[in-house]
């Protein structure tokens, strides 16, 4: 058996009412994936028209990609970093004084590659409170980041990462608890 590319198919997947994805096209590449820095007020009403769920306390920094705002949820005092890419083919669920830093990726899809048509497989992310993913990492589909769980720079969570643990690396690993005082 061979890849078949001719063959894709999506999966499960349906990106939405046709017309709604067509205008969000534009809103995400002229609004958010620029370089002007347009208010981030403005930013979250945009997201709430096209049915995101957003806190209070919104940062969102330039360059940053969303695919689907329906599918979004965003708790309050949240910071998005320059350049995120917020992949979402599935729901992401992101908690409160949750800080997903420059560059970092949220795919909640990629190909099932045990089919040789290759399909979409899709899965749910989830930030819960406090979560801190470093710059230029990527959090794979059906991922759970706990509570104040940090992925350091440039790393991979392929699997769950525990609440107030630190990890490291591709695929990552722990590597100690988080402390945290108060200030």
């Amino acid at each position: 058996m061979k890849t078949d590319l001719s063959k894709f198919e999506l999966g499960n997947y349906k990106a939405g009412p046709k017309l709604k994805v067509f205008i969000w096209f534009f809103f995400n590449y002229y609004i958010f994936d620029t370089a002007l820095p347009w208010p981030y007020r403005f930013k979250k009403f945009l997201l709430q028209i096209f049915g995101a769920k957003v806190g209070k306390g919104l940062v969102i920094k330039i360059k940053v990609r969303i695919k689907n705002p329906w599918r979004l949820t965003i708790g309050d005092n949240c910071w998005i970093g320059e350049s995120v890419w917020i992949d979402n083919l599935e729901n992401v669920e992101i908690g409160n004084n949750v800080s997903i830093s420059q560059g970092a990726m949220l795919l909640t899809g990629n190909h099932d590659y045990t089919v040789s048509s290759f399909p979409y497989r899709l899965g749910k992310i989830v930030l819960e409170d406090g979560v801190w993913i470093g710059a230029r990492s990527v959090v794979c589909p059906g991922v759970t980041c706990k509570s104040h769980s940090i992925l350091t720079v440039n790393s991979v969570a392929a699997k769950n990462l525990d609440a107030y643990s630190i990890y490291s690396g591709n695929p990552s690993t722990f590597v100690r608890h988080r402390k945290m005082i108060n200030h």
